[in-house]
């Protein structure tokens, strides 16, 4: 979407998400990617897609089952809501809404080719699966770069 197309359904981003931000109860705790030591219980989403990040965690935990998240490192919260703008751009990034959402950003970086990244290996198909069933694409799939970025396609 382009970022009018994204103001127009969720709205004018602002600095606390007054107004569309809700918060989800994880159905399994995660750990903060750059201090696994913190567990992460919940996050905060737009509204219009929280229904939606809700389902496919709690798809992944029913497929998965939680010692194998963990293993597979699913379980690496690397942010949702963050009001800022794309790096290196002028465009707000897609977290300034709370409507994408990253996992394991170390193993699936930014700049990381979808080939090389640890969520392109075959274990993690359903991975993807789970978050297209609900609407989210995965960066690294589409577009080669930020493996770690699932958004909302509309």
């Amino acid at each position: 979407m382009t970022t009018q197309q994204v103001i127009k359904k969720y709205g004018t981003p602002n600095v606390t998400g007054a107004g569309y931000l809700t918060v989800i109860n994880l159905p399994y705790p995660m750990r903060l990617a750059w201090d696994t030591k913190t567990i992460v219980k919940r996050l905060s989403c737009h509204k219009l897609i929280a229904d939606k990040l809700l389902n496919v965690f709690k798809e992944l935990l029913a497929h998965y089952g939680l010692s194998e998240i963990q293993r597979l490192e699913i379980d690496l919260f690397g942010g949702c809501f963050n009001y800022r703008k794309m790096r290196g751009g002028n465009a707000w990034s897609m977290h300034a809404w709370g409507i994408a959402v990253d996992l394991n950003p170390t193993k699936n970086g930014l700049k990381t080719k979808f080939k090389d990244a640890q969520f392109s290996k075959p274990q993690y198909k359903k991975l993807h699966e789970i978050f297209e069933k609900y609407g989210f694409r995965n960066l690294g799939k589409t577009k080669d770069f930020d493996t770690m970025h699932w958004e909302i396609k509309e």
